[in-house]
């Protein structure tokens, strides 16, 4: 018996066509109000420890409390990430010297337990992710959402391959790398997170992840 099945029409190409653009345009739209809303809500609630722990960290090492870096955005766009103070003033300049350190082996990004460059009070905003909450700035600029990839400093960042996807969707604040190890995981698992959470993007898995976040937090899995 012959087959029955007709292949698909060019008018109904365009209409799955329109709607999944629709799909991802309210999506989209969604996200983006969820991301305003949530970063002014938690800004103006914690505002009174944010200025604490600013304070804190001016007497715990003097200088600026905040530190800002260089990061890479949505389609490669550079933006400035800005987080509570952790380590000490140009400690940037010695991580050359503690690479042999680094607990990343498979990739270019530096991460290493008990950095003789943290303060004695920036262990602990690192330990408990306080030092993040600046960045609710940046969402609330549109340069970073509450979910997304991680922002990368751009010689981390790959530009081609598989990951260069990244540059697609605009970084977060946390992601499925944050709720899956985070520290403990590779550069090739945080990768691969990245890219399932890029196929697999809705505002569901948004708000999964922000609930298992919270979790996370509180267990300070995959900090230091």
């Amino acid at each position: 018996m012959e087959s029955t099945i007709q292949p698909i029409s060019a008018r109904s190409r365009t209409a799955f066509k329109t709607v999944a653009h629709g799909n991802k345009r309210a999506y989209e739209v969604t996200k983006r109000l969820f991301d305003i809303i949530f970063s002014l809500t938690v800004l103006l609630f914690f505002l009174p420890i944010l200025a604490l722990i600013a304070a804190a960290v001016v007497i715990d090492d003097f200088g600026n409390p905040f530190f800002i870096q260089k990061r890479v955005g949505k389609n490669g766009a550079i933006f400035r990430i800005i987080k509570f103070r952790s380590m000490y003033k140009n400690a940037e300049k010695q991580r050359y010297i503690l690479e042999d350190s680094n607990l990343i082996k498979d990739g270019p990004i530096f991460k290493m337990k008990n950095d003789p460059r943290a303060t004695r009070l920036g262990r602990l905003l690192r330990k408990t992710s306080l030092d993040e909450l600046p960045q609710l700035i940046n969402i609330l600029m549109g340069d970073m959402s509450v979910v997304g990839p991680r922002p990368l400093i751009p010689s981390e960042q790959p530009q081609c391959g598989p990951e260069a996807k990244r540059l697609g969707v605009i970084p977060g604040l946390t992601g499925l790398w944050q709720v899956n190890g985070r520290n403990d995981t590779t550069y090739c698992e945080m990768m691969e997170l990245d890219l399932k959470y890029i196929r697999e993007k809705s505002f569901s898995l948004d708000l999964r992840i922000i609930w298992r976040t919270a979790g996370a937090v509180l267990r300070s899995k995959g900090a230091y």
